[in-house]
C-alpha cells in the first residue's frame, strides 16, 4: 500500500465530530437570536405552553409576552414567539445529520398535529377564561382617582376598576361586545392579561361616538385616556402594537370607509409601534400621528408638550382669496429639468426592445452619480431606488457600461433582486420596509416594468386603482417621485400610448413615449403629457456600444452593452412644426367633405372618408391615399396628427381629442 503520510502531512485521522448542544440549549439560542430575553425558568421540552418575560417592555419585564412550546418525541421541535412583537418562529433541533424523508414527514405531521392540539387547548382556555373574567369584572369595584397608577399617569378613571388586591383592571371586548379577557395593572405599571384569555383583535373604547369626527386608536389604556382627555374624542385601546392592524380592520368594517381613523403610534426605540401603525394605515386606510420624541402620547403630554396640536392640528382655511393664492410663487421642482419632476407620478412607455430602460437608467444614473446635465437639461443629484422585475443580467451590464463610459464614482442607487406585487399589502410592506432601511431616502423610485409589479390585470380599472394607490402611498411615505416603465400596445396605432386601462394616463403627472430607431433614424423621446408645465421639446438619441472593462463571456470574448448619446433632430422633424397647421387643415377639410360626423361630442372622420377626400379633392391616387393614412407614414397628416395628440384612433377612423382644435371645428360647424 502506498505511503500517504508525505502527502497528508502526517497520519490521517477522521475529523472531530461537531459537538451538538442539547435541544433545550438549541431552543434557548434560537430564542435569543430572535431578540427575545432568556426565560427566568429553565427551558422545558414537554409539549406544554410556557410564558416568559421576553424583555420587550422595559427593563423590569413586567408582562410575560414571550411564549414557547416544544415536543420531545422523535426529533424535538416546536414554536416560540412574542405576542407584543408579533414574532412566531418554528423551531427544530439539530441532531447532527440530515433527516430521512420519513423523519421529515413525521416531523411535519407532528408539528401540524401539535399545532391543532394547541389551538384546541387554547380555545378551551379562552372559553374558561371568558367565564372567569366575566365574574371578576362584574364583582370589581370602580377605581378611585387616587389609585397610584392613575395618579402617576395623570389620568382619570374612565371606567377602570380595581381587584381585591388593589390592582387596576381594564376589559378587552370582541367585535360583538362580548368580554374576552382582562388586563391587570399594578401600582408600578406592570401589566398582565388574565391567563388563557384571548387578546388578538380585542379592544376597549374610552369615550363614545356621540358626535362625528376622528376616532383614535392607541396601544395602552393610559395613552388612550390621555388622548381622550386632551381631544374629547373617543379612543380605542388596542393593548399592543401587533393588535393595531386587526383592531383597525374591525373599526373600518364597523364604521365604514368615510370614518376618519387616526392611529396614535408609540415612538419606541425599536420602531415596533410605528411599523405596526403604518401597516394598519396602509391596509385599512387610516392615518397616523406619533410623538416626535421617544415615548407615547402620555409621556409627551406629561413632559409639557402640546399634545392637542399634535393630535388635532389647526386646519387652514379651505377657501382662500385668489389674490393670496397667487401672491407666492410656486416653482416646479425638477429632478431632470422639463422631464422628471420631483414628487410626481411619471410613466415612460415604449415597445419591447425599444430602449425605454436605457433612457430611464440614463436619467437615474446621472442623478445617483451627482451629474448635473442630461441633453442640456439640468439634473438635480438624488438617491434612486430601482425596482427591477426582470432582465437583471442585462441590467447589470448596462449599469457597468454606463459607469465606465461616464467615469462615474460610487452611485447613490439601490436595485431590487426581483419583482413583487406592489399593489398588495404584503408587497407594498416589503418595499416600504426595505426602503426605510437605506441610509438615504430616495428622490425617485422606479418600477421597471409595471406588469412585473402589478397583481391583476392592467386593463382592469380596479387593479389599476390599487396600483395607483400604492404608488401614491410611496410618494407620500418618502416624499419622492415614482416612475413606471410600461409597454405600449401591439398595433401601429397604439405605439404612441401606454398599454392597458385609460386610468393610467389620467393619473399621470408626466407621460413620455420612447419611439425606437427605424431605418437608421435616431430614437425619439417624446413627452406626451406634462400636467403643470409646457411640454418639453422632443429629444433624439442613439444607443452607443460600450465595451465593459474586465468582462468576458463564456468564450472569453469581451462583453458589451450600450449607453445613450444625444443626436440632432432629423431635418424632416425640424420642419414638422410648420407642417402641423397644413395637416390640421387637410383633416378639417376632409371632415367637412364627409358631413361633419361626431362621436362622443367630438369631430370624427372615418378612414374611408379620408381616402375619398384625398382621391377626389386632392388628386391623390387611391393606392397612395391608403398609404397616406397609415400611422407609420411619418410626415403625412394622420401620422403627424397622432404624434401631436391632436387626434386619436377611434372605431374605424379618428376622433379629434385636442380641446382647442375640437372646439374650433364644432363652433364653425354650428355657425354654418
Amino acid at each position: 500500500m502506498a505511503d500517504l503520510t508525505s502527502i497528508l502531512g502526517g497520519p490521517w485521522s477522521p475529523p472531530p465530530e461537531k459537538p451538538i448542544d442539547p435541544p433545550e440549549v438549541q431552543l434557548l439560542k434560537a430564542m435569543l437570536e430572535a431578540g427575545l430575553a432568556e426565560p427566568k425558568d429553565p427551558i422545558e421540552i414537554d409539549g406544554k405552553m410556557h410564558r416568559f418575560a421576553s424583555g420587550t417592555k422595559g427593563a423590569k419585564g413586567y408582562d410575560k409576552s414571550g411564549w414557547y412550546i416544544a415536543f420531545p418525541d422523535g426529533i424535538p421541535s416546536g414554536r416560540f414567539g412574542c405576542w407584543r412583537l408579533g414574532i412566531d418562529h418554528v423551531w427544530r433541533a439539530d441532531v447532527g445529520r440530515r433527516l430521512t424523508a420519513a423523519e421529515e414527514m413525521a416531523n411535519v405531521r407532528r408539528v401540524a398535529e401539535a399545532k391543532a392540539a394547541r389551538d384546541a387547548a387554547l380555545e378551551r382556555q379562552h372559553e374558561v377564561a371568558a367565564q372567569t373574567v366575566d365574574a371578576i369584572w362584574t364583582s370589581a369595584q370602580a377605581a378611585s382617582p387616587d389609585h397610584p397608577y392613575l395618579k402617576r399617569k395623570g389620568i382619570g378613571v374612565h371606567g377602570a376598576r380595581v381587584t381585591g388586591d388593589g390592582r387596576l383592571v381594564v376589559p378587552l371586548y370582541d367585535q360583538d361586545g362580548t368580554l374576552s379577557t382582562l388586563q391587570y395593572i399594578d401600582h408600578d405599571g406592570g401589566k398582565l392579561y388574565h391567563p388563557g384569555g384571548q387578546t388578538g383583535g380585542k379592544f376597549w373604547i374610552v369615550g363614545a361616538m356621540d358626535e362625528p369626527g376622528a376616532l383614535f386608536v392607541a396601544e395602552g389604556f393610559a395613552t388612550a385616556a390621555t388622548i381622550h382627555e386632551v381631544s374629547g374624542r373617543p379612543v380605542v385601546v388596542a393593548y399592543s402594537a401587533s393588535n393595531l392592524v386587526p383592531v383597525t380592520g374591525i373599526l373600518r368594517e364597523i364604521h365604514g370607509a368615510s370614518q376618519d381613523i387616526v392611529i396614535a403610534a408609540d415612538n419606541d426605540a425599536s420602531g415596533v409601534g410605528q411599523r405596526y401603525a403604518e401597516q394598519a394605515c396602509a391596509k385599512h386606510g387610516a392615518r397616523m400621528v406619533m410623538p416626535p420624541e421617544l415615548g407615547d402620547a402620555n409621556d409627551y403630554a406629561q413632559a409639557g408638550h402640546d399634545l392637542a396640536s399634535l393630535l388635532l392640528p389647526p386646519r387652514e382655511d379651505w377657501l382662500v382669496p385668489a389674490d393670496d393664492f397667487a401672491a407666492q410663487p410656486a416653482p416646479i421642482a425638477w429632478l431632470v429639468k422639463h422631464w422628471v419632476r420631483a414628487g410626481a407620478l411619471i410613466m415612460v412607455h415604449g415597445p419591447s426592445g425599444g430602449g425605454k430602460t436605457f433612457v430611464v437608467l440614463d436619467w437615474c444614473l446621472r442623478m445617483a452619480a451627482g451629474m448635473d446635465d442630461w441633453c442640456s437639461n439640468k439634473v438635480r443629484p438624488g438617491s434612486v431606488v430601482y425596482l427591477a422585475g426582470e432582465g437583471h443580467h442585462g441590467l447589470r451590464g448596462r449599469v457597468a457600461a454606463w459607469k465606465h463610459h461616464h467615469q462615474a464614482g460610487r452611485l447613490s442607487m439601490w436595485l431590487s433582486r426581483d419583482g413583487c406585487d406592489l399593489n398588495t399589502p404584503t408587497g407594498y410592506a416589503k418595499v416600504v420596509e426595505q426602503v426605510r432601511m437605506l441610509p438615504k431616502m430616495p428622490a425617485i423610485i422606479v418600477v421597471d416594468t409595471l406588469h412585473r409589479f402589478l397583481s391583476g390585470d392592467e386593463n382592469s380599472a380596479q387593479d389599476t386603482k390599487t396600483m395607483l394607490d400604492a404608488c401614491g402611498a410611496l410618494m407620500r411615505e418618502f416624499s419622492c417621485a415614482v416612475l413606471l416603465v410600461h409597454h405600449t400596445g401591439v398595433s401601429e396605432e397604439a405605439q404612441h400610448r401606454a398599454r392597458g386601462s385609460s386610468a393610467w394616463r389620467g393619473a399621470l403627472d408626466i407621460e413620455v413615449s420612447i419611439v425606437p430607431s427605424k431605418n437608421g433614424s435616431p430614437m425619439e423621446i417624446i413627452q406626451r403629457k406634462s400636467k403643470d408645465a409646457e411640454l418639453a421639446k422632443t429629444v433624439y438619441v442613439r444607443l452607443e456600444q460600450v465595451q465593459i472593462p474586465g468582462w468576458k463571456d463564456e468564450d472569453d470574448q469581451p462583453v458589451t452593452s450600450a449607453v445613450i448619446s444625444q443626436e440632432d433632430a432629423p431635418v424632416s422633424e425640424k420642419k414638422l412644426g410648420g407642417k402641423i397647421d397644413s395637416h390640421r387643415k387637410t383633416f378639417e377639410n376632409a371632415w367637412w367633405s364627409s358631413g361633419c360626423e361626431e362621436r362622443n361630442g367630438l369631430p370624427y372622420l372615418s378612414r374611408s372618408a379620408m381616402v375619398d377626400y384625398l382621391v377626389q379633392k386632392m388628386d391623390v391616387g387611391e393606392a397612395s391615399a391608403k398609404q397616406y393614412i397609415k400611422p407609420s407614414a411619418t410626415g403625412r397628416p394622420i401620422a403627424d396628427l397622432l404624434v401631436a395628440e391632436i387626434i386619436e384612433a377611434f372605431e374605424h377612423g379618428w376622433m379629434v381629442v385636442d380641446e382647442a382644435e375640437a372646439s374650433a371645428m364644432l363652433i364653425r360647424k354650428g355657425e354654418r
